[in-house]
Formats: C-alpha cells, sequence, structure tokens
C-alpha cells in the first residue's frame, strides 16, 4: 500500500529537527496572544501562511486541551488552562535570574530585582539582596503600579504612548512621594528620556530616599526588567555612570539564557 510523504503529515519533523505540528500549534497560540487573545481562523491563516483545514485540525486539538476555547462568536480565544502554565513559568523565570542578579550585587554593591509586568501592574519575582547594611528590601510577589517605578518605566518604554495613557487611565496615576509623576504627559516624557538614555530612573518616586535604575531584558519570552536599588546617598548620578553599563551587559546575557533555555537537545 502505498503511504504519503512524511513531510505532508502534521508530524513530519520540521527543518530545525522538531515536530512540526507542535511548533506550528505554539506559533498560533504565540500570534493569538500578539491578536490580544481572541481571533478567527481567517486571520490565523493570513499571519501564519497555514491553509484553514491545518489551522482548523490545530485549532480543535488545543481546544480539546483546554488551551484555546471556542467563542460563541465561532472566534478562538486563548484558554484558562495556560495560565496555570505561565504562573509557574514566571515563578521560573525568578529561579533562572537569580544568578544574573546576584552578579549585579557583586558588581555594584546594591540590592538586585527582576520584576514582569503583569496585566496593568509591575509585579516581583525575584530579588538578591544587597550585603549594606542599609539596602532596599522587595518583597518578592508585591505588586506596584508602574508609574512610580524604575522597572515601570523601563517596561512601558517599548509600548506606544496611546497604550500607556489607557493602562494610566485604568490604574490612574496615586502619589506614593512628593516626586512621584502624577500626570500622563509628564510620564509620557520620562519615557521618552528613557528610550533616549537606555535606562530608566526612579528617582524617589516609590519611597523617599531610595534610588532606582532599571533596564528591559531584551527579547525575553515576557515583558520583563532588571534593576538595583539602594539609598539615594549612593546611588548617585556619578554611581549611575559606572552601574547602568553593568546592568545593560548583565540584561544581554540573561537575555540570551533565557534563548538558549529550550534549544538544548533532548
Amino acid at each position: 500500500m502505498p503511504t504519503s510523504s512524511a513531510s505532508t503529515t502534521d508530524s513530519a519533523k520540521s527543518a530545525s529537527g522538531g515536530v512540526q505540528s507542535l511548533e506550528r500549534a505554539f506559533d498560533l497560540l504565540e500570534r493569538m496572544a500578539d491578536a490580544g487573545g481572541e481571533v478567527g481562523l481567517s486571520e490565523l491563516s493570513v499571519s501564519s501562511g497555514l491553509p484553514l483545514p491545518t489551522i482548523h485540525r490545530l485549532m480543535r486539538t488545543l481546544v480539546v486541551c483546554g488551551y484555546v476555547r471556542q467563542q460563541a462568536n465561532r472566534r478562538y480565544a486563548l484558554g484558562p488552562r495556560l495560565i496555570r502554565l505561565g504562573e509557574s513559568a514566571s515563578r521560573l523565570l525568578g529561579t533562572w535570574a537569580r544568578p544574573y542578579l546576584a552578579r549585579l550585587v557583586d558588581e555594584t554593591g546594591e540590592t538586585a530585582n527582576m520584576a514582569l509586568l503583569d496585566g496593568d501592574e509591575i509585579v516581583y519575582v525575584a530579588q538578591v539582596p544587597s550585603r549594606h547594611s542599609m539596602r532596599m528590601f522587595t518583597e518578592v510577589g508585591r505588586r506596584v503600579l508602574p508609574h512610580s517605578t524604575g522597572v515601570g518605566k523601563a517596561l512601558l518604554a517599548d509600548f506606544p504612548d496611546h497604550e500607556v495613557r489607557a493602562l494610566l487611565g485604568r490604574t490612574g496615576m496615586p502619589a506614593a512621594t512628593e516626586r512621584t509623576i502624577v500626570t500622563p504627559e509628564g510620564f509620557l516624557a520620562a519615557l521618552e528620556d528613557v528610550r533616549r538614555a537606555g535606562y530608566a530612573v526612579d528617582d524617589n518616586e516609590q519611597e523617599i530616599g531610595v534610588r532606582c535604575l532599571a533596564v528591559c531584558v531584551p527579547d525575553s519570552p515576557t515583558a520583563a526588567a532588571i534593576s538595583i536599588s539602594g539609598p539615594a546617598g549612593r546611588v548617585t548620578e556619578a554611581a549611575t555612570e559606572r552601574i547602568v553599563p553593568v546592568l545593560q551587559q548583565v540584561a544581554r546575557e540573561l537575555s540570551e539564557a533565557l534563548a538558549g533555555s529550550g534549544a538544548a537537545n533532548a
């Protein structure tokens, strides 16, 4: 009996040596996320270049597994089962980052943090404390609003202005200190400074007496930033010139490590 070529089946190996159907399914999930979490099959076909029957077959499998839901309007949405995977991955992201944060502490002397943008809030997922007796401490799992933090500025600097305005409209801009930026215009101007300088500063805006320097982790699988924080008397302008290149280098190395975390052969 003649058999079809393996290259024409969903179980075929891809050019990278993986299973083609798995690669396609994950690609569709990422495209759904990029589209806001809900799409139609025709939209996925256009963006992915896959034929509709293939997409329909893959989506049907994802629906059965709980990773996608079919809405009443026949569009498809990301499913609730992904939440558990995302929460576990976020915790692991903090674990993977700890050696890099420890390097930051060694090279800068200040407390190092990693934070993610979760919805409209910043959540701290990892920290390595400074060895100084006077040091900053942020509880892992703590949630704060982005407008008063260095990591919030670093993360939102990549967003279009209209999306930043929408976020600020949802969260409000309460003042944590008298130095907190409390207007959208002021915050957008601060984001322009971040884009120009390549790093963000929280200058007594979240807590009086504390300065924070932050940068994004480029190409992170989820929006992430790392930072150092310390007393304003230590994190001076002169110290900033020394610390920022270290932050940027560690962020690049962490990005490379995250990109390579799934590349090892089984």
